[in-house]
């Protein structure tokens, strides 16, 4: 009978069962130690827990730091680390006003950074088309109320996105008229009243 060979790497079973036999000191401890590890785990911990004034701010750090970078200094773009800087958020909280208003955040520093300075690679302005339509998905979720302000601020996205070219533009116009009908015919059906 063959050996059995031991896993490569370990799996979040693996964890869980050594913090089962951790007491709450060594617990707490085991979180500092992961607290004072990385920026990223800090602001996952404030966001989850509510403290800072901010949850989004290190979000849209990150956001912007990562869509808009010093190109005086060299700095590069990088959309899936501004994209991952949504998933932790959502990861972290996940509460759905917080969530849509980073990605009305990401389209308008990805649309104001390709405006400025003329920044015109068909790649970054796919990824910022396809998080305008999850902004729209994400807006439509949201209590009528809330969704004004973010419809505002990415009808000015659009507004950019026309000046861009690649179909930017006119691509945007397609999804917010899309989304317009859908909102449209939810009143009409009686769903409006979110």
């Amino acid at each position: 009978m063959a050996k059995r060979q031991p896993k490569s790497r370990p799996t979040w079973a693996d964890v869980k069962a050594k913090l089962a036999s951790f007491d709450r000191a060594a617990l707490l401890a085991a979180l500092q130690d992961l607290y004072a590890a990385t920026e990223g785990n800090r602001a996952f911990l404030h966001a989850r827990f509510g403290l800072g004034e901010d949850p989004l701010q290190p979000y849209k750090k990150t956001i912007d730091r990562w869509l808009c970078p010093d190109i005086f200094r060299g700095q590069e773009t990088s959309v899936s680390r501004a994209k991952r800087a949504i998933r932790n958020y959502k990861k972290a909280i996940g509460d759905s006003v917080g969530l849509a208003e980073l990605m009305v955040f990401y389209c308008e520093r990805a649309a104001g950074f390709c405006a400025d300075v003329r920044h015109a690679d068909p790649a970054y302005f796919d990824a910022l088309v396809r998080m305008f339509e999850q902004a729209l998905r994400a807006i439509a979720k949201l209590a009528t109320n809330v969704q004004s302000s973010l419809l505002t601020r990415l009808d000015r996205v659009r507004s950019i996105g026309r000046q861009l070219g690649y179909g930017v533009g006119d691509n945007m116009d397609v999804l917010l008229a899309e989304f317009d009908s859908s909102i449209h015919a939810e009143v009409l059906h009686g769903n409006g009243n979110r």
